[in-house]
């Protein structure tokens, strides 16, 4: 069984925002799979996901602190700067952390770990709307 959605997230502010209800809400399909994967990807290049803590938002605050210290906005060695200040630290840390995720699927629900969680990471000021590609593949309870 193939089944692929596209979801559209509204913009959100820069930050790492967990998106895991949203993904299983756009997956009516999920619920019928015994056993599979669904592959995330964002068709963007200055935001990014990944997986991580779903408990303590201080996780996402201090994700967020340690980006923008690691790659700061307007960095002076930045030759690519006609977007802003944002947009090449953005793409910078949409490629540490990638586009895209590979996730189990088991009796027709994701098998994430207790303290998992699917996060948008948003590296732009205003990024506006996310599209993802959710492709679920799997076999049929």
């Amino acid at each position: 069984m193939w089944a692929q959605h596209d979801l559209t997230l509204k913009p959100a502010r820069r930050g790492f925002h967990l998106i895991t209800r949203e993904v299983v809400a756009a997956l009516p399909e999920l619920t019928g799979v015994r056993v599979g994967l669904l592959h995330v990807f964002i068709q963007h290049t200055s935001a990014s996901l990944t997986l991580n803590e779903n408990a303590s938002p201080d996780v996402r605050g201090d994700f967020e602190t340690y980006f923008n210290h690691a790659v700061p906005d307007g960095w002076e060695g930045f030759g690519h700067t006609l977007e802003g200040p944002d947009d090449m630290a953005a793409h910078i840390k949409a490629s540490l952390l990638g586009p895209s995720l590979s996730l189990p699927v088991r009796a027709g629900c994701l098998a994430l770990g207790t303290w998992q969680g699917i996060y948008l990471c948003e590296h732009r000021d205003y990024g506006g709307p996310r599209r993802l590609v959710l492709t679920l593949m799997g076999e049929e309870a």
